[in-house]
């Protein structure tokens, strides 16, 4: 049902195959709340999930290197700044100085593809 509620606004990301188990992310363009800021992309234990990087302690980017957002056991993400670690299925904190969750962005992965979704407050970067 929530795969129909967000078809039309379907923004091609990359090929399923991109995305690897606890593996580098893969980063993309939003307008979020009317600025410009990045999202990034993970598949975690089969399943794929996106978010805005920005972590909840201090609004900065969390990737120590570019796309790489995983600590070294695969299993959290974790912000390169301050340490704030968070769910991969579901971004919410699981420890460090972290103030919530991550914001979600919605992906759908069909036919070897996988597509980010547009929401009230998340657009594609007009230019």
């Amino acid at each position: 049902m929530e795969k129909k509620l967000f078809e039309a606004d379907a923004i091609p990301l990359c090929r399923s195959d991109e995305l690897v188990d606890s593996g580098d992310a893969v980063a993309f363009d939003v307008a979020y709340c009317g600025r410009t800021a990045r999202g990034f992309a993970i598949r975690f234990n089969g399943t794929v999930h996106a978010y805005l990087n920005q972590c909840t302690h201090v609004p900065m980017e969390m990737d120590y290197q570019p796309n790489r957002f995983f600590d070294s056991s695969g299993q959290w993400l974790i912000c390169a700044t301050h340490g704030a670690m968070y769910r991969p299925e579901t971004g919410q904190c699981s420890g460090g100085p972290c103030r919530g969750g991550l914001i979600k962005i919605a992906l759908t992965e069909q036919n070897g593809a996988v597509h980010w979704h547009t929401a009230p407050n998340l657009k594609t970067i007009e230019f």
